[in-house]
């Protein structure tokens, strides 16, 4: 017989004494469970002391300990293993002692001075898959007879398509002149020079986009009237949104650590010329990108497009036809593809068949912000939660209108609504949410939950429309949603956003709409807001009452140029009556508040001004000329007018135009989104309060991770090598 746990010590007894004590009501067996508690807390700390003598399983904070007995070094920003402030110092100081550098140390010293080991180095430092390559071997020199390598040495051969699509990159084979500058150079690193040894680290990753829906691009007509005919319909992007978006190459795991990694080992772009010259490798299921076509017969399945029926093209302009033999054209540089439109006798495909399209594929950025298939805590659901899934299974809801509409009918108190399906929502969605309910909508772990909204009344715009009452609360977590804005109105306790995307219309559409400006519209909420790791076009505060209090964290809040408002009333542009705290966040557009509370860690690309300076903080922020906030700490570009004074107006323009943040692109869709230029001043790359750099990407400790592997790097090459790190994405 099984003793529960929570019996051991009174199971210790002898019979007669728990005899005894159950005639006089158990106070023996209450007492011995009081005590029970505290010998289960004695165990797991002993189970955890126990555990942290492994490398694998230790507690992080044990890491560099457990390094320290193997000689394992930290970097000197890591400090003494001790010193931790915070969440988010421990996971600083867990970035910067990787357990998997830890574990690998020996390892490592017994492999020194192989190239294979700096690729793994990268990933166990650094996080970052990487490629490793003897740039020696790329020096133009005249071939001793006594050793020959005809394929090393030569000038380059513009006629080969292939070596010049590789040029300069990590898998080049083009044999350069010598750069005289070391490739560890903090001025200008140079490559190709005989002490010289390149890691190439991709930043980027690569997320999945599983059994998506495409976007049929409509009014596409070829201007060739030759082709006009086969070019009128079945133009596809693969992003749902319909925008351009570069595919990515699903990595590969390397075959062991001995290997040197090649284009399908790394998170790079898919090219025209690599898809086509390796189709199979990259195209179809659980690969890189593959298409299926559905048929117009309801319940049909969807079949995929073979390999053998795919053929590369370049479609910029839609112009060229499907070849006979071919049924898709597909353009993985600009995430588009074509299907045929002409039958073929006896076959199975055919665009006049079909009610639509199927995609699985991968895109690049920087994190995990917004709405995406990747790993997210989801809040356990309470005993008293009620759960509607919307799947495909038996007994699950098809449609979130459906899930809304027994969640209506049923009325609980707390409910939880999970999208665990990748068909495409629609809407229009209302929700009213009485005095003290609660409703969380949220996709499913590694689910990307997508809602397109459409404009179904001609006498209202918004068409995600939450009215709460007083107490409500409502949580939306793991959402694309497009088309049209969100407003929420009314007294409601909280109200979040987490892992979201909220689309602004102007960029959910080729061209711009005549909807509202605004993602996100706010009206007399009584409690908290919080925007959570969220993509977000512009917000609008419309209340006339007490300010709100306004969260943003880990977010892009996006109105496009600096001189439109990111956040502000209205169309206006007045002072919302909100109170702002915005930590390690981006804002492209003006900010108008009625104060803020504290802004911390973030970069502003327009112009900030708050109506109440006395209260609040900005701290460790770019803000630029101009601006009317609170009190400002160890912000730009503030410090860097500090040697100059305040009648040089030259050189205070020159100085706020060289701290000016440089990003790689603001064209939401782009996979270096919101990320940082390589050339931007170090004030900004490296100026938040832990010298990480301001912004949205701040948590993902890119300065950091680059000054721990360059450390690494100069300890694992021979004294006359340069290991220079460079970055393709």
């Amino acid at each position: 017989m099984s003793i529960p746990r929570a019996e051991r010590l009174y199971a210790l007894l002898p019979y007669i004494h728990r005899l005894r004590d159950a005639e006089r009501g158990g106070p023996l067996q209450t007492f011995l469970r009081v005590i029970e508690e505290q010998v289960n807390v004695l165990e797991a700390d002993l189970d955890r002391l126990y555990d942290n003598w492994f490398i694998e399983t230790c507690d992080p904070s044990i890491v560099p300990y457990i390094g320290e007995l193997v000689g394992w070094t930290a970097t000197a920003r890591a400090g003494e293993p001790g010193e931790v402030q915070g969440a988010e110092g421990f996971e600083l100081r867990r970035m910067l002692a990787p357990r998997a550098d830890v574990a690998r140390t020996l390892a490592f010293r017994r492999r020194k001075g192989t190239l294979a080991l700096l690729e793994e180095l990268a990933r166990a430092s650094a996080g970052w898959p990487a490629h490793a390559v003897e740039l020696y071997r790329l020096l133009s020199y005249t071939q001793p007879l006594n050793h020959q390598r005809l394929e090393r040495g030569r000038t380059a051969q513009v006629r080969d398509g292939g070596a010049m699509a590789l040029l300069d990159g990590p898998f080049d084979r083009t044999a350069h002149t010598a750069d005289l500058r070391r490739a560890t150079s903090s001025h200008g690193r140079g490559r190709y020079g005989i002490p010289s040894v390149g890691v190439f680290a991709w930043r980027t990753r690569a997320w999945p986009v599983t059994y998506g829906t495409a976007y049929l691009q409509e009014g596409i007509v070829d201007r060739d009237p030759r082709n006009r005919r086969s070019s009128e319909r079945g133009c596809f992007h693969f992003n749902v949104l319909g925008v351009d978006t570069p595919l990515f190459v699903r990595p590969e795991a390397e075959p062991n650590a001995f290997n040197i990694s090649a284009p399908h080992h790394v998170p790079g772009r898919l090219t025209r010329r690599l898809l086509s010259d390796e189709l199979e490798r990259y195209y179809g299921p659980d690969k890189s990108v593959c298409i299926w076509l559905v048929g117009a017969v309801d319940g049909a399945p969807a079949e995929p497009v073979p390999a053998s029926e795919v053929l590369v093209a370049d479609l910029t302009e839609w112009s060229y036809a499907v070849p006979e033999g071919r049924t898709v054209l597909l353009d993985p540089e600009l995430g588009r593809f074509k299907v045929r439109r002409a039958r073929r006798e006896g076959h199975r495909f055919a665009e006049d068949t079909m009610s639509g399209a199927r995609v699985s594929y991968h895109y690049g950025f920087a994190a995990a912000i917004g709405g995406g298939e990747y790993d997210r805590e989801l809040v356990a659901p309470h005993e008293d939660h009620v759960t509607y899934v919307i799947g495909d299974r038996e007994g699950e809801l098809p449609t979130l209108a459906d899930a809304l509409a027994r969640w209506r009918k049923e009325a609980p108190d707390r409910a939880i609504i999970e999208v665990a399906t990748r068909e495409v929502q629609r809407g229009p969605v209302r929700i009213a949410l009485r005095q003290e309910q609660v409703l969380i909508l949220r996709a499913a772990d590694r689910y990307r939950a997508v809602l397109r909204l459409v404009d179904d009344r001609a006498d209202a715009r918004d068409t995600f429309l939450l009215a709460g009452e007083q107490g409500s609360r409502f949580v939306c977590d793991g959402f694309v949603i497009s088309g049209r804005s969100v407003a929420v109105a009314g007294p409601l306790a909280q109200v979040v956003f987490r892992h979201c995307t909220l689309v602004p219309p102007e960029r959910s559409a080729r061209q711009r709409p005549s909807g509202p400006s605004a993602s996100l519209v706010l009206d007399g909420i009584a409690g908290d807001v919080s925007i959570e790791r969220s993509i977000v076009g512009p917000i609008a505060v419309t209340s006339d009452g007490e300010p709100m209090r306004i969260a943003i964290v880990g977010s892009i809040l996006d109105a496009g140029h600096d001189r439109d408002d990111a956040f502000s009333d209205g169309p206006a542009g007045g002072f919302a009556r909100a109170i702002l705290t915005i930590r390690t966040s981006t804002v492209f557009g003006k900010v108008t508040t009625h104060a803020i509370a504290l802004a911390d860690n973030s970069l502003f690309s327009g112009i900030v001004r708050v109506a109440r300076r006395a209260p609040g903080c900005v701290r460790f922020c770019h803000v630029p000329l101009g601006s009317r906030t609170p009190a400002r700490y160890h912000c730009q570009p503030d410090l860097a007018f500090e040697p100059l004074g305040l009648d040089d107006h030259t050189g205070r323009r020159a100085q706020a135009h060289r701290v000016w943040p440089v990003w790689t692109s603001r064209q939401y869709g782009n996979p270096a989104y919101a990320q940082l230029s390589r050339d931007v001043a170090r004030e900004i790359g490296r100026g938040a309060d832990d010298e990480g750099e301001m912004g949205a990407l701040h948590d993902l400790y890119w300065p950091q991770r680059e000054d721990a592997l360059a450390q690494r790097l100069d300890d694992y090459v021979p004294a006359s090598v340069d290991a220079g790190l460079f970055f393709v994405t």
